[in-house]
């Protein structure tokens, strides 16, 4: 059962969960949420591509999870990289057979960019300073892109895709700075390792000013209510707020650590503060 445990806990299932939650809240906010079928689709087909995404990265990360991540699953040796490796291919090929069942704009979202960009990342872009950070929040936007073509209105997803863009890319930056020792250690050629902690925190507060000043347009051009000013001033504004302050200070690998999960959050009720917006007008 423990070793059982450990191929679970290599897919991340967290994030699994949170993946299937936001497809959930994407079929609400686009009127989906009855239809059970399409919906249940959409959901595994983000699920396996986001569990084998999972599998086949700590394959790759071995050498920097040694450093930086000591208790996953492969590096313990509870779980084989051949194992991990074959799980990744099993879920991809999974999830690309599912968006058979969806129309073909899905279809091409999933297979033809989503898929693409997971595999090049991992293998090749994962040490390009900020570009690797761009192609992980792209994944992420992709995923709201996906469940809009799942609904046939992309239109609606496209203010929800830049906000998740942008906050996963900052998180992505700051997680390389969390990194930073393990990473220079193994030869990954991150943006901090490149460029030092206090770039790297130049760069962090700029991106956060942008979203953060980005995020509050749309309810300037009344696209949204209050609901979504309140939520997202709470979850999302003040959160990016104390990591330009902090960083503004004295930027530091601790604080890097702390702000990578606050955002992860963030991301989240980001996401809520379209979906309670919808439900409230």
């Amino acid at each position: 059962m423990k070793n059982f445990w450990q191929h679970i806990k290599l897919l991340r299932p967290i994030n699994l969960i949170t993946s299937a939650f936001a497809m959930v809240v994407c079929a609400s906010i686009l009127d989906g949420i009855n239809d059970t079928k399409t919906l249940l689709i959409t959901i595994l087909v983000v699920v396996c591509y986001n569990a084998a995404a999972n599998a086949y990265n700590d394959v790759l990360d071995y050498k920097t999870d040694v450093i930086n991540r000591p208790s996953r699953p492969l590096v313990t040796g509870h779980v084989k990289k051949r194992t991990a490796l074959y799980l990744a291919i099993i879920l991809f090929v999974i999830g690309s057979v599912l968006t058979l069942e969806l129309n073909r704009m899905a279809q091409f979202i999933a297979v033809g960019l989503a898929l693409p960009i997971m595999i090049f990342y991992s293998k090749f872009l994962k040490g390009t300073p900020l570009i690797g950070n761009a192609a992980v929040a792209a994944i992420l936007g992709l995923a709201f892109i996906f469940s809009g073509a799942v609904y046939e209105q992309i239109n609606i997803m496209i203010i929800p895709a830049c906000l998740a863009f942008g906050l996963t890319f900052v998180r992505e930056l700051i997680k390389d700075m969390a990194d930073i020792e393990g990473d220079a250690k193994t030869g990954l050629n991150t943006f901090p390792v490149k460029a030092g902690l206090e770039k790297s925190a130049r760069v962090s507060i700029t991106a956060a000013c942008i979203i953060g000043v980005g995020a509050i347009i749309p309810f300037l051009k009344s696209y949204y209510g209050w609901p979504y000013l309140v939520i997202l001033v709470l979850g999302v504004e003040i959160p990016l707020a104390m990591i330009v302050f902090s960083f503004l200070k004295s930027p530091a690998i601790k604080q890097a650590k702390q702000f990578s999960e606050v955002l992860k959050f963030s991301t989240i009720v980001g996401l809520m503060a379209f979906f309670i917006d919808n439900y409230v007008r």
